[in-house]
């Protein structure tokens, strides 16, 4: 659903894919898209992930499959200091984590003493083709926080390529601060250089999958804003994806990718 894949684009009279226009409202950009719950989408992240899962791909990420893995060295190294900080192992929430491609991408990383469970968050109708298809009993599918929290005291939530595809994301950022969990890993989100956010209509490439749809960038002060009181913000890094350092609006230089890695105040020692 949430996942976007970043490129790097050179300007050119017409770039054909990637982020264009600068848009007042969401409706105004899904007259022009196709939308997350396009069916395609899952068809082919289900097709690619099934390989994974059973020993014919080594990896896959927004549906592509690859010979060799990109580790996300910097997850790896957060998930670890927070369990070691917690002094147990973590139940996670990955918020838009599709059918499990980033548990796959590290599963085996995540020992008895770093996570006990982890737990996406996602579409109706991925939650339904991920339960059927991928669950386990460390990997779970919920459709939203409030029905995995009621099974689970989440302790670490990750939101990855994720915040910049939801139509008010600062509604859910003041709603995400207010769970208070202990920590909170922002990972490949999109900002820009301006004062104000910025909504765009994101072209991705059909080799990836034939679709279209809005995406945010972010003023970086503003996105942090909403955990100024009730979290320290640890380190922020660049993301691990190489080319995504810089990323072209209407094929220009125009914004970048970071993470972020947050810990709730006054809750761990």
């Amino acid at each position: 659903m949430f996942k976007g894949i970043f490129r790097k684009f050179k300007p050119d009279n017409q770039p054909k894919y990637g982020w264009f226009g600068n848009y007042s409202s969401w409706l105004d950009v899904l007259k022009e898209a196709d939308g997350y719950d396009s069916g395609v989408i899952l068809e082919r992240t289900m097709k690619a992930l099934l390989k994974v899962k059973a020993g014919e791909a080594v990896y896959e990420r927004d549906s592509v499959i690859f010979d060799k893995k990109d580790y996300p060295f910097p997850l790896l190294t957060f998930l670890q200091h927070s369990a070691a900080k917690k002094g147990s192992p973590l139940h996670v929430i990955d918020f838009g984590g599709s059918l499990g491609s980033t548990y796959y991408q590290i599963k085996e990383f995540l020992t008895v003493n770093v996570c006990l469970s982890w737990n996406v968050i996602e579409q109706e109708h991925y939650v339904a083709a991920g339960k059927i298809n991928f669950e386990d009993d460390q990997l779970k599918f919920y459709n939203s926080i409030d029905q995995c929290i009621q099974d689970k005291d989440i302790d670490f939530f990750l939101i990855s390529s994720a915040i910049q595809y939801l139509e008010e994301p600062h509604i859910f950022l003041n709603k995400l601060a207010a769970y208070h969990f202990d920590f909170i890993l922002f990972d490949r989100t999109a900002f820009h250089y301006e004062a104000e956010d910025r909504l765009t209509l994101q072209v991705v490439p059909p080799n990836i999958y034939p679709a279209s749809y809005p995406s945010w960038f972010f003023n970086q002060e503003k996105l942090l804003s909403h955990f100024a009181e009730s979290y320290d913000i640890i380190t922020d890094f660049p993301p691990y994806i190489d080319g995504e350092q810089t990323l072209y609006i209407d094929g220009y230089p125009l914004g970048y990718s970071r993470g972020f890695y947050l810990s709730a105040k006054n809750k761990i020692k």
